[in-house]
């Protein structure tokens, strides 16, 4: 049931507005306040899928309404209620925020049709979120060790900024998670994350997809493309295993951070991008700077903000929450009952040597899941999970 506020100091035109929109539909349930501060005060004990608002009030008009509501719930769609006179502030107040405006003496149609379209799109903010909520939950970061707290404590402060961050550590440990929990946690979360692999590009490739390119600019170039850096613009990219990028597709990346624009293959013309960089490697950079493979300048550029992401060997003690995650993961992935670790079980697999790292426990979790009995039991480990 859809939940109305109607705001207007004339009683006459309110009655007529809740008999209107209780006529309208069952499913709307209308509440009436004779003025801003009513609906303000109403406003905070209660949650609405819309209000509706007269701009001319007295103690306090419908803009600071507006203002006001915004400030403490700003997913409330408003529309505004404007006099013949009231129209250019009607306009205004939809810079502020509002979502539509209808005068005085209201046309029932316009109405009804106005009042749909922002509860339509109430409820489509409502389901973005929810779903946004459902991605997350796939980049979850596990854990309660010391190692993991640390982590999740540099991301809280850095998040929030633009600056860069490289994120290091061995294949399997989560690196990409850390990425996309920046970019979620940051302004920038609701602009495309834009994600490359740059060990799985062909060197001759990477400059084309990291910048695009124009027709023409080589043979398979049979129309113009865009790059990732402009797919990612204004929102996030993260540059994954950066160590594995040809020399010249790095010096083309360190203009790009320092001057905010990127040229495709093939053209001269400079575009202007709005996009933080996130990069990640399991090489040692320092030691490839040594060697002449990696440009200093560059790794001075990105790591701004350095995040080793710890092997799972360095923190044991979250193996027993992993699997217990995995579990959950896999059963719901394959529509079946969640299957329980005994203790022994879980003791053993603590004890492994975990090359892999988390994704090759995810494996032999799912592994054990699959060939192991009602309960993974130690036997079932030392049958299927043998290292």
């Amino acid at each position: 049931m859809s939940k109305i506020l109607v705001i207007e100091d004339e009683s006459a035109i309110r009655r007529v507005l809740v008999k209107i929109l209780a006529e309208e539909s069952d499913s709307y349930n209308v509440m009436e306040a004779e003025d801003g501060l009513q609906g303000i005060e109403t406003i905070k004990k209660e949650d609405f899928d819309l209000v509706l608002c007269d701009i001319k009030m007295p103690k306090m008009d419908g803009v600071e309404v507006l203002e006001a509501a915004k400030k403490i719930k700003p997913e409330i769609p408003f529309i505004m209620i404007s006099g013949h006179g009231d129209l250019d502030t009607a306009v205004n107040t939809m810079r502020l925020g509002a979502f539509d405006y209808i005068s005085k003496p209201p046309d029932l149609n316009r109405l009804l049709t106005t009042v749909r379209n922002a509860l339509d799109k109430k409820e489509l903010v409502t389901e973005n979120k929810i779903l946004k909520k459902k991605v997350s939950k796939n980049y979850e970061m596990i854990g309660d060790s010391e190692e993991i707290g640390i982590i999740k404590e540099m991301i809280e402060k850095v998040a929030p900024t633009d600056a860069r961050v490289l994120i290091t550590g061995s294949n399997g440990t989560g690196k990409e998670l850390v990425a996309h929990w920046l970019h979620q946690k940051s302004p920038r979360s609701a602009a495309p994350f834009v994600e490359v692999n740059c060990a799985a590009i062909p060197s001759e490739l990477i400059e084309s997809e990291l910048f695009g390119h124009v027709k023409g600019a080589f043979t398979s170039a049979v129309k113009d493309r865009a790059g990732k850096f402009e797919a990612a613009n204004q929102g996030t990219i993260f540059l994954d295993e950066i160590g594995d990028m040809s020399l010249s597709a790095q010096a083309k990346v360190l203009r790009a951070l320092q001057e905010n624009k990127i040229s495709r293959v093939g053209s001269d013309k400079d575009i202007k991008v709005d996009v933080r960089v996130l990069a990640a490697t399991n090489k040692d950079l320092k030691k490839e700077i040594e060697e002449g493979r990696f440009r200093e300048d560059l790794y001075h550029r990105l790591a701004v903000i350095l995040i080793k992401v710890p092997a799972l060997n360095d923190r044991r003690d979250d193996i027993p929450l992993l699997i217990e995650h995995f579990s959950q993961k896999i059963a719901s992935e394959q529509g079946s009952a969640q299957k329980a670790f005994s203790k022994k079980a879980i003791d053993l697999l603590k004890g492994y040597d975990w090359t892999g790292n988390v994704r090759e426990l995810r494996n032999v979790v799912e592994r054990l899941i699959i060939l192991g009995g009602k309960e993974v039991s130690e036997e079932d480990v030392k049958l299927f999970a043998s290292k």
